[in-house]
């Protein structure tokens, strides 16, 4: 629980400092620059792509396949695509909010600030996963909190200084990217990196959160373009929902990390890991709640409106809760193939829903997902556990070592 708790409170810095950045220059500069947070939310979810693949996906390959560099080359591959694909879309910022169906002359500026700053924050985020996997959490935890406090500072004090968006964003970044950079020369050894992208090896041990990513992607590209036509009452309703839950769903994916970790260092206890999870998952949603009590009266989003979403995600935070760490020991030590295949399915039906003329077509499509995935989950796990297949190991916290050698799955 201890690491869970690091983890999440790192993922917590992050995604909450975001949000405190679109929250001051929605007061300082334009109100309807909050809306910028959902605007690009999309791309969130390609930084996550780019996590799965040469963040995780390249750690569990160091411990699965004894390659020392696998990580190191993780980390230059993944930047080289963050920076290629992020600078594209910074350039093409005016026609992704033309399709969005949103005014280009008003979030053109702070789109592209924020599409450099996702780049800059997914090379951060690499070296971060490599710092986890290592047990390295103080250190990282020092990292995220120097990168947001820069973040949010400048945001913040060049916004009182002076209304030129070009002069706050242009700055920011350059301090940001600097930043950066030193992190990314201390603690990456340049020796380790022989240019070998070990893409397809890297997929397969994060198949599940390379395929969510992908799907998420899609979803939220699509599903908010065709909520937001449904006028601003809507579109500010959703970022108000997005706001007071992106914070609380991005840490769910310390219970994801922590069963990654243990599995590939052998130490992995579904049992003890699944009543952790619900522990986090309880103080994630008493969060939501406090969280939408205090902002309510600032965006005064339609009560009926968000009362909805938030209903929704809640009760899709608990069927989270119940099935993440078996999802990713089932995918980890049981079959990816198939686990990434049920992935797969349940996001195309979640997909499907992105085009329903319904404002409410994202949420409607999570829940239904979380839905399937407990239920085919669940039914999996009990097969497997009742014909002896399922052996857990004797659950030590912060410790290396298992109690007991034998293969999870016979």
């Amino acid at each position: 629980m201890k690491r869970l708790l690091k983890i999440s409170f790192d993922i917590f810095l992050t995604s909450f400092s975001a949000i405190l950045v679109w929250f001051f220059v929605g007061i300082i500069l334009d109100k309807n620059l909050t809306n910028t947070f959902s605007l690009t939310y999309s791309m969130q979810c390609v930084m996550g792509i780019f996590i799965s693949i040469f963040g995780h996906g390249a750690n569990i390959l160091k411990f699965k396949s004894n390659d020392e560099r696998a990580v190191d080359n993780g980390i230059f591959w993944g930047s080289i695509f963050s920076i290629l694909f992020f600078s594209i879309m910074a350039v093409f910022a005016g026609s992704y909010i033309e399709f969005m169906q949103m005014d280009i002359e008003v979030y053109l500026v702070f789109c592209r600030y924020s599409m450099l700053q996702i780049m800059l924050q997914a090379i951060l985020q690499l070296i971060l996963t490599k710092l986890y996997y290592l047990e390295q959490n103080t250190k990282a935890n020092k990292l995220v909190i120097a990168f947001n406090l820069i973040n949010l500072v400048l945001i913040a004090l060049l916004s009182l200084i002076t209304k030129n968006q070009v002069v706050i964003t242009s700055i920011t970044i350059v301090v940001l990217a600097i930043f950066v950079l030193i992190v990314f020369i201390k603690n990456v050894t340049y020796k380790n990196i022989n240019f070998k992208l070990n893409i397809l090896s890297s997929i397969k041990y994060d198949s599940i959160s390379f395929v969510n990513y992908i799907m998420f992607f899609i979803i939220y590209f699509f599903g908010f373009s065709n909520s937001f036509a449904f006028g601003e009452e809507y579109v500010v309703a959703i970022t108000f929902s997005t706001f007071v839950t992106d914070v609380e769903w991005d840490m769910t994916g310390a219970i994801e990390t922590v069963a990654k970790i243990d599995i590939a260092k052998n130490k992995m206890n579904v049992k003890e890991h699944t009543k952790n999870s619900f522990k986090l998952i309880s103080i994630l949603v008493s969060m939501v709640l406090v969280t939408s009590l205090i902002s309510y009266p600032i965006y005064k989003p339609n009560l009926t409106i968000v009362f909805v979403f938030l209903l929704l995600h809640i009760a899709d935070f608990f069927i989270a809760g119940t099935y993440l760490s078996k999802q990713i020991y089932l995918q980890l030590e049981w079959s990816a193939t198939i686990i990434t295949t049920i992935t797969i399915l349940s996001f195309v039906i979640r997909t499907a829903f992105s085009f329903v003329p319904t404002p409410y077509c994202t949420i409607l499509g999570q829940f239904l997902q979380g839905v399937i995935c407990i239920f085919v989950y669940l039914i999996i796990f009990s097969i497997l556990k009742k014909k002896g297949k399922i052996k857990d190991y004797n659950f030590i916290e912060d410790t290396q070592t298992p109690t007991t050698n034998k293969n999870l799955i016979d």
